[in-house]
């Protein structure tokens, strides 16, 4: 398995999917049901391998991931050939940017001292989706972007 099996709410979600991944392996519902009770390592490799297809066609689509702790906010751009980072740390232990008064309070005050932000850019390695997935396994989240575009046009300024 390259990646991490889903979660069963995530199957749950993808159970459309699911059966016809399945069916594109000729196994039919009955087959499923005895592969699941007399074979069930066979059930476990179905299991993964389409984990891994799904994340694998998640993680080719995602170009903007976010990790926000109460007094950071990771900000990724993936592009071709770089992660490009914004981070922006809070040295105010009374702001917590999870909540909407201070993400609110941040906004209003991002030239304050206590505000500080780092560009970053790292080279994509041969396995791209693996660099995606493991901000992912670390807390990120894929995003469409707003959040990057915002301070990026800060910083531009």
């Amino acid at each position: 398995m390259k990646y991490a099996r889903l979660t069963k709410e995530q199957f749950e979600e993808l159970h459309q999917e699911f059966i016809n991944f399945l069916a594109s392996q000729s196994i039919t519902s009955d087959e499923w049901e005895d592969i699941k009770i007399n074979k069930s390592k066979v059930a476990e490799e179905e299991l993964d391998v389409f984990s891994d297809l799904v994340w694998e066609g998640v993680l080719n689509q995602a170009k903007f991931l976010e990790h926000i702790s109460p007094n950071q906010i990771y900000l990724f751009k993936i592009t071709e050939v770089t992660i490009n980072l914004i981070a922006i740390k809070i040295e105010n232990e009374t702001v917590d940017v999870t909540t909407r008064h201070g993400y609110n309070w941040l906004q209003q005050n991002l030239m304050h001292d206590q505000v500080s932000l780092y560009t970053s850019a790292k080279a994509i390695s041969e396995d791209r989706n693996k660099d995606i997935f493991a901000l992912i396994q670390q807390g990120a989240v894929i995003t469409k972007g707003e959040l990057y575009g915002f301070f990026e046009k800060h910083l531009e300024n």
